[in-house]
């Protein structure tokens, strides 16, 4: 059986971002991939695709069997009915645009997804869902991604429940956080203070956690991914 397409999100940047001394590829744009996320499809049997944001979101969600919304900057607030908090870094509105659209046709074709940080607050804001803007007590960007910070409690009866059992250490490195949960969505895991880690939809194979798994040290062998490559297939 042929291995599945995963495609993979990542963000943009500028020549002018990376080389500083090199003044003629100041407007060249370089998108961006984590290759962690690549290495942890690869080690759970997929093939993981980037996806550049200039590529139609109609064309490309036909040749993928599943889709990992990745980790990156902050949504812009307008998505979700806010304002521009103080501490909300600077949006990066054509990736919105691009991922949202990807959405809209991964649920179309009730494609198996996977949201990681970005990705779970992406996945609410496209249902409809709102955002915290700044919950600086779950940044941990000074430990490396390694490090588990606390546990999640998970839900019975849930794909999460599958995988990891009634709780999980994890890392944490999000200032942001889902507020009111978007239509179709069950919260599957949360914190000890009530926030929320994990969701899943009601219908849909889609999975969204609000913590790394693939920096963490079991990354290689994280059960998320194998879920989403086993769906995929």
């Amino acid at each position: 059986m042929p291995r599945p397409l995963i495609g993979l999100t990542g963000g943009r940047v500028y020549g002018r971002d990376i080389a500083r001394n090199l003044d003629v590829l100041g407007d060249s744009p370089i998108d961006i991939f984590y290759a962690d996320y690549s290495q942890a499809v690869i080690a759970a049997g997929g093939i993981p695709v980037f996806l550049p944001l200039d590529l139609g979101p109609v064309d490309v969600v036909e040749e993928l069997d599943g889709l990992l919304m990745t980790g990156g900057d902050d949504i812009a607030p307008d998505r979700y009915g806010a304002e521009l908090g103080p501490d909300t870094h600077v949006p990066e509105p054509t990736r919105d645009a691009y991922e949202l659209a990807l959405l809209d046709c991964a649920f179309e074709r009730a494609l198996p997804m996977l949201g990681i940080c970005r990705g779970l607050q992406l996945v609410n804001v496209h249902a409809g869902g709102t955002l915290h803007q700044h919950v600086p007590e779950h940044a941990f960007v000074d430990e490396p991604g390694s490090v588990e910070q606390h546990v999640v409690a998970i839900e019975a009866n849930s794909v999460l429940a599958e995988l990891y059992g009634p709780n999980k250490s994890v890392n944490s490195l999000h200032h942001q956080s889902i507020d009111q949960v978007g239509h179709g969505l069950r919260v599957t895991a949360t914190t000890d203070d009530g926030g929320i880690e994990g969701v899943e939809h009601i219908d849909l194979p889609l999975v969204a956690v609000q913590w790394h798994p693939e920096m963490l040290a079991t990354a290689a062998t994280d059960p998320l991914f194998r879920w989403l490559v086993d769906r995929a297939k």
